[in-house]
């Protein structure tokens, strides 16, 4: 297997911003309409307040992922726009990812990692609970969607 490679880089970076059109777009496939309309600001990612990262397979942008921070505590880092392209799954790239979306929240004083996701995204939920996210009360955006699943989990 080709060695993962995580580069952090701005929310804005052309080849995040080319893979967050994908996740949006293989979100709306899932769920209909737009994808994620949750609201999120380029601003929100940077440090100390949030980091962006893009995973390259072999030079390639293969997937992407970040956190930002969590306004109603400066504990918890919030997840948001996990991604991984169909070609690059099963190895190990989001596990990966996930590692250093986790260990930069970390390095910036977070505690707490949680996130929001769905019951039409399978393989990240498994993900995320084999890394040891349980389910906690609904928030944000779609916090009274219906089969919308809320995790988080100690850093």
């Amino acid at each position: 297997m080709t060695e993962v490679e995580i580069r952090p880089v701005g929310y804005d970076d052309p080849a995040a911003q080319q893979l967050v059109t994908a996740a949006l777009a293989d979100l709306g496939q899932r769920y209909g309409g737009p994808g994620d309309q949750t609201p999120v600001a380029p601003t929100q990612f940077r440090p100390p307040e949030g980091g962006f990262f893009v995973a390259y397979l072999a030079g390639e942008g293969v997937g992407c992922g970040g956190w930002r921070g969590y306004a109603q505590d400066r504990a918890v880092a919030e997840l948001k726009r996990m991604y991984v392209a169909p070609a690059a799954r099963g190895r190990g790239v989001a596990r990966r990812l996930l590692e250093a979306v986790e260990q930069a929240a970390r390095q910036h004083g977070r505690t707490r990692m949680i996130l929001e996701c769905g019951d039409k995204q399978p393989e990240a939920v498994t993900l995320y609970r084999s890394r040891g996210y349980e389910p906690i009360p609904h928030f944000g955006y779609y916090k009274d969607a219906p089969g919308v699943i809320s995790l988080g989990r100690t850093l």
